[in-house]
């Protein structure tokens, strides 16, 4: 059986949390390789709804394995309250694994967090607030605490405390807030160590034994590629969320990778601050965003909701190599009498049909629309292609040809079976 990358293909928000609860039903493991806590994959199926923060989409299977890996920041608090919260509603997390070279979220992440982007004042990024950025940036700069450590209680406590007087200093010299308490966070992660430890892992070589006998290896990624470090609309980004992170952040060589399938959702929407060429600021903006209750899982945050962007798609397509697409929430769209798609921008007076990777520019572009005829009928009933109505096979059909990927599956309401299989992934 192969190994599929599912990659948000936008920013965020596609639907992959449903998708990877579809495919998971023949998966024999499902890795979350990316982002932290500050990403909500919604799922709805016969256990009910849930909005996972960091266990893969597959646990709600009883013979696939979970694993969180390295390329995940945990916090273990939010972790072990996700547990409880599943086993409460009978939901079994025994399969449940953590990679011990994943790194930790501690509170000064958290309140770093706060402080950094409350200094940017007008310039504020719109973080969560949850200490993701400054987790991955401890990691880059070797002041990062990883899960395996905190299975020597002794040793995670020299260099806790060796991290956190640099920490402290910071905190009190530099934005004049009290120093948090070595004894406080080590004896509380500790007791989340006990809490853990039968999770930890070295996850690498449980992925290994799994392609090695041939079962279905899913990685999930978070976030979307336009919020990745490199690849997205920078600095307004979250973490590395390409494909290619789906190797490095799961410990898995590229040559065992045999599918990417790109996320997208039928139209854009985006949370928190940066450029969002098709933004729409109107009624129509409006209609989408409480048709699709689009506000975000996490924080609850409106959604900001626009026209699909295929300039920008194109450009995830790219950069991920996507083999297959998946198009949700194509459903939302059913009641519009007529459907907009950017095909390219307006820069400075040009028509551009590439994805500028400058910040500035990018809010400088203009969409240029192609219009096609909405079908205003309903579709969440419908599970054959063919029996969608034709305009809505017509966009489908377009947005194919714009991002040069074939769309072989297409999400028609949240539930697993409000689903169209068009054609295998592989």
């Amino acid at each position: 059986m192969p190994a599929i990358t599912v990659i948000g293909a936008q920013w965020g928000d596609e639907g992959k949390g449903k998708v990877v609860d579809l495919l998971a039903e023949k998966a024999g493991v499902v890795v979350r390789f990316s982002g932290g806590d500050n990403a909500g994959h919604t799922i709805v199926n016969p256990f009910g709804k849930f909005a996972l923060q960091l266990v893969p989409s597959g646990i709600f299977y009883p013979q696939t394995i979970c694993i969180i890996a390295n390329g995940v920041v945990i916090n273990p608090a939010v972790l072990i309250n996700e547990i409880d919260q599943l086993n409460r509603r009978g939901v079994d997390t025994a399969r449940l694994f953590i990679s011990d070279r994943a790194h930790l979220i501690m509170p000064y992440h958290v309140l770093l967090d706060g402080l950094e982007d409350k200094l940017r004042g007008s310039k504020a990024i719109g973080t969560t607030g949850k200490g993701i950025g400054p987790t991955f940036a401890d990691k880059v700069a070797r002041y990062g605490i990883r899960v395996g450590d905190l299975l020597d209680k002794e040793a995670f406590l020299e260099r806790l405390q060796a991290i956190l007087d640099y920490k402290n200093t910071i905190l009190t010299r530099f934005y004049g807030v009290e120093p948090l308490s070595l004894d406080e966070i080590h004896t509380q992660y500790c007791q989340y160590a006990e809490r853990l430890a039968p999770h930890i892992r070295e996850t690498t070589l449980m992925i290994e034994e799994a392609l090695n006998r041939d079962e279905l290896v899913l990685l999930e990624g978070a976030q979307g590629t336009l919020l990745d470090t490199d690849f997205g609309t920078y600095p307004y980004t979250s973490s590395p969320s390409v494909a290619g992170q789906g190797c490095v952040g799961a410990g898995v060589g590229p040559t065992r990778i045999n599918a990417v399938l790109g996320v997208f959702k039928a139209y854009c929407t985006r949370v928190g601050a940066g450029p969002f060429p098709t933004e729409l600021k109107d009624k129509t903006g409006e209609f989408i965003r409480e048709q699709a209750h689009e506000y975000g899982t996490v924080t609850g945050r409106p959604r900001s909701c626009g026209w699909f962007d295929a300039v920008a798609a194109r450009f995830s397509s790219r950069v991920n190599g996507f083999t297959a697409a998946a198009v949700t929430r194509l459903d939302i769209l059913d009641a519009l009498p007529s459907l907009k798609v950017c095909v390219g921008y307006k820069l400075d007076g040009q028509t551009i049909d590439y994805f500028p990777g400058g910040i500035a520019a990018l809010q400088r572009c203009q969409p240029v629309y192609e219009e096609l005829p909405g079908w205003q009928n309903p579709t969440t009933h419908i599970r054959q292609y063919e029996q969608l109505p034709p305009q809505a096979r017509q966009y489908i059909s377009r947005l194919e040809e714009l991002i040069a990927c074939p769309v072989k599956l297409i999400s028609v309401g949240p539930e697993r079976e409000q689903t169209i299989r068009r054609m295998p992934i592989i």
